[in-house]
């Protein structure tokens, strides 16, 4: 296929550094320069994740993911590595559950070979029969690491209950049932309904140009096929309740939860000062009051995740197994308080300043800056820029988090995993009833 229907496009200033450009065929690209760098951090976005994937397919994006690094008709796995790696690039992808990426960082000089390698790995992976037996035995062994590394364990086992029947509750990797079944054929099959124009957002960050851009992601990918297979996705609705996992481990792992806000909720600025006064920083309620003042945990903290429908927000805890029940009282005990009492001016303008300086260091790279504006072409469909979200922050107030606390926590919403040697600690539901 000519690389001529790229050429018709809608180009847009968003601001002063990025430009969006969309394609007549659906496929986006989004640039941002930042002339006082000399790297260039790229990336190929697709709007495919685990969450989009059937029962019986559970991991084929993660699996996929990995075999595009296996080698193409031009280049193998080695050609691959060698390339990069004489040009003293990074390239690695990564696959969420709304999405995956594939991303390349180099000097500026470099980023036309960059783009090609890039482009040749996305457009034709061979997924050859013997490659995908050999990588079947690295992804179950990656599955291995998760039922060895506690902390993320709870999480996943947090996951699959609070989102029960849901495909986001199902794991990211797969299982290992699905993971060996997987063959050149299902690849193939899948590989040719997500990885389309429509569904992919392109974009670069660093010392670039926007019109140079274009033109290589014109030539680069310019065979990408237009249309492939239409998704429908349900919300998520959570499951409450306190689950055991018994394990033989010297620590006991804690997560608590509730349904939280997905990635468009006007109140998502509130959430995020929310987050930091409950356990998302070390002068945060949790970590001071669990850690510095009774040292029942070496870890406890607060986080969000937010999809585009749905979200929650919890609270992890890796503590001696004796302390579970202290732990779990101390934490309801906390989110009670912020339904109950406002918090007050000195702590959210603390919270705020913490959050805002946090915004900004993150955003002081290329890779930084790259994902940034992938993600809210995403979920938003518009680039808010810095001093947006420094305002959104800054509106805050102590009511606002009374009142969104009140409806992140109602009676009866809490839901809790604990992962350990548990079976005598005599925990029921009743621990978690917030009133």
């Amino acid at each position: 296929m000519s690389a001529g229907w790229l050429r018709r496009a809608a180009v847009t200033l968003l601001h002063e550094m990025i430009v969006r450009e969309q394609f007549d065929n659906g496929l986006r690209l989004l640039t941002e320069s930042m002339p006082d760098v000399r790297s260039v951090s790229f990336a190929a976005w697709l709007t495919r994740g685990s969450r989009h994937e059937s029962a019986t397919r559970s991991g084929i994006s993660h699996f996929v993911e990995h075999m595009i690094f296996k080698g193409t008709p031009a280049r193998s796995a080695e050609d691959i590595a060698q390339e990069i790696d004489s040009i003293g690039g990074q390239l690695d992808a990564f696959t969420a559950k709304e999405c995956a990426s594939y991303y390349v960082k180099v000097l500026d000089e470099h980023l036309p070979r960059a783009v090609a390698v890039l482009s040749d790995l996305l457009l034709h992976p061979k997924f050859d029969a013997g490659d995908i037996e050999r990588e079947k035995k690295v992804v179950l062994e990656e599955i291995k690491m998760v039922e060895d590394t506690p902390d993320d364990l709870v999480h996943e086992l947090f996951t699959q209950r609070f989102w029960s029947g849901h495909p986001l509750g199902r794991p990211i990797l797969g299982v290992p049932d699905t993971v060996d079944d997987l063959d050149s054929a299902t690849l193939h099959d899948y590989f040719g309904g997500a990885y389309t124009a429509r569904n992919l957002v392109i974009a670069a960050a660093g010392n670039v140009d926007h019109a140079a851009v274009r033109d290589l992601v014109t030539d680069a990918f310019g065979a990408v096929p237009l249309d492939g297979e239409q998704i429908e996705v349900s919300a998520p609705t959570a499951v409450p309740g306190l689950v055991l996992h018994s394990k033989p481990l010297e620590q006991s792992h804690i997560v608590l939860g509730a349904s939280g806000y997905p990635q468009q909720h006007d109140d998502r600025y509130v959430c995020y000062v929310l987050n930091v006064v409950l356990g998302g920083s070390m002068s945060s309620r949790l970590f001071q009051n669990i850690r510095e003042k009774r040292g029942l945990a070496y870890a406890v903290s607060s986080g969000l995740v937010s999809y585009c429908d749905g979200g929650a927000a919890t609270v992890y805890a890796g503590c001696d197994t004796a302390a579970v029940r202290e732990v779990i009282d101390l934490v309801v005990a906390e989110l009670q308080d912020l339904r109950d009492r406002p918090i007050s001016a000195d702590e959210l303008q603390r919270t705020k300043d913490h959050l805002k300086g946090s915004l900004v260091l993150n955003l002081e790279s290329t890779s930084s800056r790259m994902s940034h504006m992938a993600r809210q072409e995403i979920y938003f469909g518009r680039q808010f820029t810095l001093d947006d979200t420094l305002q959104g922050v800054e509106k805050v107030t102590s009511d606002d988090v009374l009142r969104v606390a009140r409806d992140l926590f109602p009676p009866g919403a809490l839901a809790a995993t604990v992962l350990g040697p548990v079976d005598k600690l005599g925990l029921s539901d009743d621990q978690l009833g917030l009133v």
